[in-house]
């Protein structure tokens, strides 16, 4: 059975008008045109829905119980034509995005304010996790796209840079560290760290994609670790209380900018965090990800050397 809308609509039309004629001018059909529709409508269903004379049209009892479906059948193909429209208007939709917390907390907030002032009835799913779940997040369909610093190049995904991001010394402002030069320069790495290893080093979990950039800059040579935490407001309240120094990516320094804190840049080959807009090569963006894609590549953060504040 494969019914139309154009039989549903043309049945809808005789029940209300119970005239050919006039249902037909209400469907802009000619007669003949229109009173095929109804007998192939009847045909599909295999039963007679009208009693039909030369002056009367009415609903038989089938026709009755049929007309509640019909109208039913109409509704529910308008609000899905509705809903089609206000999609491709980003008057509705759903955009899920997956991203590092450091991107979500500092940079994310700017872009999404601009984005709901401009599509306010567009629902927005924020995942703040690291890098290996917004791939998997990606990969299982549950995020449209993800910004991680994982180059994750399969034949499922696609990943595209997106931005670079920097790493700064963060030390409480009294500390040494905080006024004395460090070493610049290509063969710099192994002065950095050895001004660095003397001091208690407040690392980032082994997991983290910092922890990881930071081991290989630095390698073979390690830090003189006092403890690992999971989160960067923990860094923060361990090197604002004087327990050690801490090294952190640039896009996170607004937990640091605070009075007491000093940050300084570290100018070190290969110390530089890549990080890449990942989503899958066999499905296309809905108009309102579509939407959001553009805005965050438009404004995305430019990776620069922010000043030192003490």
């Amino acid at each position: 059975m494969n019914i139309s809308t154009r039989q549903v609509d043309a049945f809808l039309a005789l029940a209300a008008q119970r005239s050919f004629t006039r249902a037909a001018a209400q469907c802009h059909l000619s007669q003949p045109a229109f009173s095929a529709l109804i007998r192939a409508l009847e045909d599909d269903l295999g039963l007679r829905l009208f009693d039909r004379s030369t002056r009367h049209v009415s609903l038989t009892a089938e026709g009755e119980n049929f007309h509640a479906s019909a109208l039913r059948i109409r509704a529910e193909v308008d609000a899905a034509l509705a809903t089609l429209r206000d999609a491709a208007l980003l008057r509705r939709g759903r955009v899920s995005v997956a991203l590092l917390p450091s991107l979500a907390a500092g940079w994310l907030p700017g872009v999404l304010a601009g984005f709901r002032a401009q599509h306010p009835g567009v629902e927005l799913d924020i995942a703040d996790v690291l890098s290996e779940p917004c791939i998997e997040r990606v990969a299982t369909g549950k995020a449209d796209f993800a910004l991680a610093a994982i180059r994750a190049d399969t034949p499922e995904l696609q990943a595209e840079p997106f931005c670079e991001d920097g790493f700064h010394l963060v030390c409480r402002a009294d500390h040494p560290l905080a006024r004395q030069p460090l070493p610049a320069g290509r063969r710099s790495a192994a002065a950095q760290w050895r001004a660095l290893a003397e001091w208690p080093f407040i690392h980032l979990a082994r997991h983290s994609s910092v922890r990881q950039y930071l081991e290989a800059a630095f390698h073979p040579h390690a830090m003189r670790t006092l403890m690992e935490v999971e989160q960067l407001a923990t860094v923060m309240g361990m090197v604002r209380a004087g327990l050690g120094i801490s090294v952190v990516p640039t896009l996170t320094l607004f937990h640091f900018q605070q009075e007491g804190l000093a940050t300084r840049p570290l100018a070190l080959p290969g110390l530089t965090r890549q990080i890449y807009l990942v989503r899958r090569r066999d499905r296309g963006l809905s108009v309102a990800a579509q939407a959001l894609y553009a805005r965050v590549m438009q404004q995305r953060p430019m990776h620069a050397e922010m000043p030192s504040k003490q």
